[in-house]
């Protein structure tokens, strides 16, 4: 059979081939910006943080010669004069900024490094030559406590997992060994599980307000659900920061909700409680806040389900709970997933509403994460709390794929 040829006088084959390629290409560059924007804004942020939670380098680069110098002391009595002539050396001859790096690094792993790096790094100027320990621990008595040179025996290796077992209540010790933290300092283990009873608590408390709601939306007559529609996207209209600082107002000891309960003489004006500035100021707030993310999906899967199923249930004979039981919940399920994982993704993450309504007692993650971003400037252990919240909400995602199946999922 002859080989068909197009009017261009080109093998059919061969154009169709050509036109599929060009297909390709105009497809590839009307992708290319929206791939770069997510390489940009989100994969290449996220390698960075995966990157800076294990990268100790920034110290090792300042004093490499020091911590040649350590890995052969015996850490059982005060370094060699060797080790100190070294360190002296080196702090002497390193860029003010790179020191200033390595210096709040060191304070992470002992509180005290910073401040006598600086002063020992001014006053070292005063000795022109050895021996250098006695002249050292004359400027600074912490030269002669072996407890700040042990501290250093956890930056010894340019690459670390320190903040990740900071992140979970645990260290390194001087011989890289892994031990608790010191119970003054363990506060991350509380403020995981902490983190997470909240944005369950926030979910279920979501699920059991706002199922009802997305009902009566679903089949309230159009203009009683247009309505209510108003009132429950009304909050998406109003700062978050207005919202926030509404519960303050409305929840505190001399607040509006107390003063209506005293008023009413169900508890007197001795017996106020105290609604804000613990856990329970914030589940009140993300449950009202985080409310409209789990009605929306609920209502756009319960408008789609047909009346006439429930009316046939109950025609047929069967109760009307058991008929929604049976009938009308499981068709739900879709939108319970969908907005219960919605929900949970937004709660785990909240820093604004636990900050402002929480107090030292409803605070999440999330302050931590900030503190140390803005306060201490220890971005390794931000990198690291972020990295482990980021699994955390993987794995979720993959245990609830495998129990549920992530193709349930639907906004209607």
């Amino acid at each position: 059979m002859s080989e068909i040829i197009t009017t261009e006088g080109v093998p059919l084959k061969v154009s169709l081939k050509r036109a599929e390629r060009i297909n390709k290409i105009r497809a590839l560059v009307l992708v290319l910006p929206l791939t770069l924007f997510i390489i940009i804004t989100f994969v290449i942020p996220i390698i960075a943080m995966l990157t800076r939670s294990i990268d100790d380098k920034q110290i090792n680069t300042v004093l490499p010669k020091t911590f040649e110098i350590y890995k052969q002391w015996d850490r059982k009595q005060l370094p060699s004069e060797e080790m100190y002539a070294t360190i002296f050396n080196e702090i002497m001859t390193a860029d003010k900024r790179a020191i200033g790096k390595a210096s709040t690094r060191m304070n992470y792993s002992k509180s005290g490094w910073k401040s006598l790096i600086k002063k020992s790094k001014r006053k070292f100027k005063k000795i022109k030559e050895g021996p250098y320990k006695e002249k050292m621990i004359a400027i600074d008595k912490k030269w002669g406590k072996i407890e700040y040179w042990k501290a250093i025996g956890e930056m010894v290796d340019p690459y670390t997992f320190g903040y990740f077992l900071n992140a979970v209540d645990l260290k390194y010790d001087s011989n890289k060994k892994i031990v608790q933290q010191p119970e003054k300092r363990r506060i991350y283990n509380y403020t995981w599980y902490k983190t997470l009873k909240i944005s369950v608590l926030v979910t279920l408390f979501c699920l059991i307000l706002g199922y009802p709601i997305s009902y009566l939306l679903a089949t309230l007559p159009l203009k009683y659900s247009n309505l209510l529609m108003i009132f429950v996207l009304l909050p998406f209209w109003t700062s978050l920061l207005v919202r926030t600082v509404s519960w303050i107002i409305i929840l505190m000891r001399k607040g509006v909700f107390n003063s209506i309960l005293v008023w009413a003489g169900i508890i007197a004006d001795e017996n106020r409680m105290q609604l804000i500035y613990n856990e329970t100021g914030t589940l009140i707030a993300m449950t009202q806040i985080l409310l409209p993310f789990m009605v929306l999906p609920l209502y756009s899967v319960m408008k789609t389900i047909p009346p006439s199923y429930m009316r046939a249930a109950l025609n047929l004979g069967a109760h009307p709970m058991h008929a929604f039981y049976r009938i009308y919940m499981p068709q739900t399920v879709p939108g319970i997933s969908a907005g219960g994982l919605l929900v949970f993704v937004l709660a785990i993450g909240y820093f604004i509403t636990p900050e402002l309504v929480g107090g030292a007692d409803g605070q999440l993650i999330g302050h931590w994460i900030a503190y140390h971003l803005k306060s201490t400037l220890n971005w390794g252990l931000c990198a690291a709390l972020g990295t482990i919240l980021l699994v955390v909400m993987l794995t979720l995602y993959w245990a609830y794929n495998k129990i549920v199946g992530i193709e349930n999922i639907k906004l209607g």
